[in-house]
């Protein structure tokens, strides 16, 4: 006969009299250690260094190399399940502290020992501090930084002078050498996808016509529509959605090409003096942003298969499976600069370089070369218009100046859409 109670099972309060009840012995909580990063020859706080990969004290010069772990693209993923949420590790793993800002209201996370006062999405310097949250999600892994801060700021320099739409003053603007090294939340999403779909697809055909007017045959195409149907699947694997949308979408896209085969195991060391960012889009929420990507993919992928590239009622039925995610952190340097009083944004990749951002543009500059470009076409079309009356080539000199000038105005356009995107976020 079986035992009753089963093992592990205790008796627990009930409310209706004469029913006992019996529930899971309920594990006890491990208190996680809390790891402080502090010198073992000065007690100084110690930081952790890009340009040597490791630990360093910039008290008494101590160094210490951390070994990382590298997983790359194998790192581990998650399945969906609440199961999975539950077992996960929350907090940071040591003791931080929060910034909010009270201007954009980002909030950063810190080592204890920071004393940073400005944020580094907005630059302003209406920030309060707190203990941090540690009822997120502890990323498990994290690509460490590799271009250093003085790197950083050759790049951000050559940036700002390889536009000739800035003023001549940014060349040698010193205000961008100020960037935050710090950790965005990340998340991957690999998944498997499977498409049905029918469209009508329009096919160029030729076809013989008697023209009364003419009293001849000719030759005329015109468009049939047929439908078309197929399957098509994808296998996505490793799809990033940023974990926050305090950085601009379009640039942070610009600079979003991370090698990640250089993931590594997750540990506190890395954000040993660094600052990070919890992440604001939750899991769900990003995982709806990824399916819609995907789900873009998968559309393009059913359309390639149709006959010709003309479509049209395009209709597709989508499963997904095989769902999984990471939750990892990214390194990026963040900058807010002032100049002539309004406030640029930048954002350098911290593994491979690539930067984006705000640039100010100088449009006297703009407008200068736009009626540069204009003019011969103004100049040639009304010297045509003039000498019309007394020469033969007047009417062809025109059709030159209004060519020209058609030229010339979509040059200008442009010009002029590129350097008003110069400026936007």
């Amino acid at each position: 006969m079986e035992k009753f109670p089963p093992q592990n099972y205790v008796e627990v309060p009930s409310k209706i009299p004469g029913v006992v009840i019996y529930a899971p012995v309920q594990e006890k909580e491990v208190e996680e250690k809390i790891t402080e990063f502090k010198c073992p020859k000065c007690g100084a706080f110690t930081a952790y260094a890009i340009d040597q990969a490791g630990l360093a004290c910039e008290h008494c010069g101590y160094q210490e190399q951390i070994l990382a772990d590298v997983v790359g693209k194998g790192a581990e993923k998650f399945e969906f399940s609440l199961d999975n949420l539950g077992r996960a590790s929350h907090g940071w793993g040591e003791e931080r502290k929060d910034l909010r800002c009270m201007s954009c209201g980002a909030e950063i996370n810190l080592p204890p020992e920071n004393m940073a006062t400005t944020c580094a999405f907005c630059g302003s310097n209406k920030v309060v501090q707190a203990s941090a949250n540690q009822d997120q999600l502890r990323p498990k892994y994290l690509i460490p930084f590799k271009i250093d801060p003085h790197k950083c700021q050759q790049i951000a320099r050559n940036w700002l002078g390889d536009s000739w739409m800035v003023p001549k003053e940014l060349k040698n603007f010193a205000a961008l050498d100020t960037f935050t090294a710090i950790y965005l939340p990340y998340w991957t999403f690999h998944a498997i996808t499977d498409a049905s779909w029918q469209a009508e697809v329009g096919h160029r055909v030729s076809e013989q016509y008697y023209d009364a007017s003419s009293k001849s045959w000719k030759t005329r195409t015109k468009i049939v529509w047929r439908w078309e149907s197929g399957n098509a699947g994808l296998q996505i694997d490793d799809l990033l959605i940023a974990g926050t949308e305090r950085v601009s979408a379009r640039h942070l896209g610009n600079v979003n090409e991370f090698d990640l085969s250089a993931i590594v195991a997750y540990t506190p060391v890395f954000l040993a003096g660094m600052q990070a960012k919890g992440y604001d889009r939750p899991l769900e929420s990003a995982w709806e942003n990824a399916r819609g990507v995907m789900r873009e993919k998968t559309k393009d992928a059913c359309i390639r298969q149709a006959s010709t590239s003309m479509v049209r009622n395009f209709s597709m039925k989508l499963d997904f499976s095989d769902e999984s995610w990471r939750y990892l952190l990214l390194p990026v340097y963040l900058a807010a600069y002032q100049f002539t009083g309004k406030t640029y944004h930048a954002i350098v990749n911290g593994q491979t370089g690539d930067i984006s951002g705000q640039r100010p543009v100088d449009w006297k500059k703009i407008w200068l070369v736009i009626a540069m470009i204009l003019a011969p076409g103004l100049v040639t079309g009304l010297a045509g218009l003039l000498t019309m009356p007394s020469s033969d080539d007047g009417f062809t000199i025109a059709i030159i100046g209004f060519f020209l000038l058609v030229i010339g105005l979509i040059v200008s356009v442009v010009i002029f859409v590129k350097a008003d995107k110069e400026g936007k976020l």
